[in-house]
This record gives structure tokens, C-alpha cells and sequence, in this order.
């Protein structure tokens, strides 16, 4: 099994810090938080000592997380998306991983549901494009707080852009909070799961109910709603492989001792998903 720790879920230290963290807790394989990643390098810090480290410390890099914003389309935006798509998909290819995550938010949220659909096409197209040609494939992640969030919107968008380096991350918070259900996850065509996104959380209970994910998500997992080991259940009847990342977004266990918390979430994964 392909144990992962998400660098968000440190959210306080450094990329280095993680890389340590990661083996002393008992993961084999670190999603790297981009905005980690671009601190790193902007301190003076090279690809090539963190790729060295990752192996020094018997680690992978299961993901690099993430290129955001990908509903961009106005012109000078989109040029800009697809620039960020270029670099972050040949740092990607440096540090030893062929896997980028790619993240929709709220920019076009205010558009038709048809409208949403031909834009993420277009955009994901043309990132898939690119990483064609470095050998990168791209997982979306489909937040529940924004119009493109469902299972069917990624599977439509799969179909239409019609190549193999696109797929999702089985996300089981935003699966969850978006109306998913370990039914649906366990009939995926596996071929289309990139990863998983170990996490647990609640959703809003009534109208006007927060969607703020560290209110919401504010827990270690197997103390929030979700019925981990259904959903990781789900996940393995489809015969997934890959990698599975623990992902904690939570700032009052952010607080905490991270050698304490990434043991822990380490040991909850291996709990209800081995």
C-alpha cells in the first residue's frame, strides 16, 4: 500500500520538515504542497536537493499538489494557466513524479452549468496536452464548494477530453460533502482514480451553514461524519493500487506537535484502509 502525508497536513512547517516527518511516521510516499515546494525554491533551496532527500529518507513523491485555479479562461488568464501548467509539470518530472493535482475554485461559479462544463474541457484539454508530452498525468480534484464538484461533471470531462493522462483523486471529504457515495466510488472504473485523499470532516447542516474547510474539516480522522472504512472499502473493490494520501486541514490540530499528529494520521490510515 502506497501511504502518502499531504504537506498541507503540517501546514506550519517546511517542505524539509515533511520529508522527515513522513518517514519517522511511517508513510512511504509524500504528497509535496506546492506552496511549500515554490518556498523551498525561492530560499535558495534546488529541486535536486529535494528529490535527493525524498530518496535519502526510502520515500516517493506520490503527488505535487497543486495547480490551482484551473477554470481560468479569459485570455490573459488562460495564457497564464497554461504557463503555470508547463512549469509545474516539468518540476514535477524533475522531482521524480508524474502525477500533478489539479485544483478548480469558485471563478466560474456565476456561469451556466453548460458553460462550466465546456471551460473545464477546454482547460483540462489543453493541460493534458501538455503533459503529454512530459509524461504527466493530472488528477482533478473537484471541491465540493464550487458548481464543478461531482463524480458525473469528472467523469463527462474524462470522456470529452479523451486521453489517458486525466483522471480524479477519490477525495472522501469532498466526495462526501458533494452528495457522493461509497456506492458510486466502488463502481469506478479504476483506471480513472489517480488517488485517493484520506480525510474526514462534516458538511453544512442547513442553508448558510459555513462551507469554510477549516471549520468544517477541523477534526483527525475517524472523529468527524464519514464512515472511513466504508469509503476506503469502496476504493478497493474497484482495485485501486495507487497511492493513498492523508490529507488533515484542521488549524487547531495544526497547533499540535507535528511528530505527535503525522504518527497519528499515519496509524488512522492503516487503521481503516489496510
Amino acid at each position: 500500500m502506497i501511504t502518502s502525508l499531504h504537506g498541507i497536513s503540517t501546514m506550519h512547517g517546511n517542505l524539509m520538515t515533511d520529508i522527515r516527518l513522513a518517514k519517522e511516521a511511517g508513510f512511504n510516499s509524500l504528497e509535496i504542497f506546492y506552496p511549500k515546494f515554490i518556498r523551498y525554491l525561492q530560499n535558495g533551496g534546488t529541486i535536486t536537493e529535494v528529490k535527493n532527500k525524498i530518496s535519502d529518507a526510502g520515500l516517493t513523491v506520490s503527488f505535487l499538489s497543486a495547480l490551482d485555479n484551473i477554470e481560468r479562461f479569459e485570455k490573459s488568464e488562460r495564457v497564464a494557466l497554461l504557463a503555470e501548467a508547463e512549469k509545474i509539470s516539468q518540476e514535477a518530472r524533475q522531482l521524480g513524479t508524474n502525477t500533478v493535482m489539479i485544483l478548480p475554485r469558485n471563478g466560474i461559479d456565476h456561469l451556466s452549468d453548460g458553460e462550466i462544463m465546456d471551460i473545464m474541457t477546454d482547460n483540462i484539454t489543453a493541460i493534458a496536452t501538455i503533459g503529454e508530452r512530459l509524461s504527466v498525468r493530472y488528477i482533478i480534484e473537484l471541491p465540493a464548494f464550487t458548481k464543478f464538484r461531482t463524480l458525473q461533471q469528472a467523469h463527462e470531462v474524462i470522456r470529452r477530453v479523451g486521453k489517458k493522462n486525466v483522471g480524479v483523486v477519490v477525495d472522501f471529504w469532498h466526495f462526501y460533502a458533494a452528495g457522493c457515495t461509497p456506492e458510486e466510488v466502488s463502481r469506478m472504473n479504476k483506471e480513472h482514480i489517480f488517488g485517493v485523499h484520506f480525510c474526514d470532516g462534516r458538511v453544512p447542516k442547513k442553508a448558510g451553514d459555513s462551507w469554510d474547510e477549516t471549520i468544517l474539516r477541523s477534526c483527525m480522522p475517524g472523529e468527524g461524519e464519514i464512515d472511513l472504512k466504508k469509503w476506503s472499502d469502496a476504493v478497493k473493490t474497484t482495485g485501486f493500487d495507487g497511492a493513498w494520501s492523508v490529507e488533515l486541514i484542521s488549524p487547531s490540530v495544526w497547533e499540535k506537535d507535528p511528530s505527535d499528529i503525522t504518527k497519528a494520521l499515519c496509524q488512522a490510515l492503516h487503521k481503516y484502509a489496510a
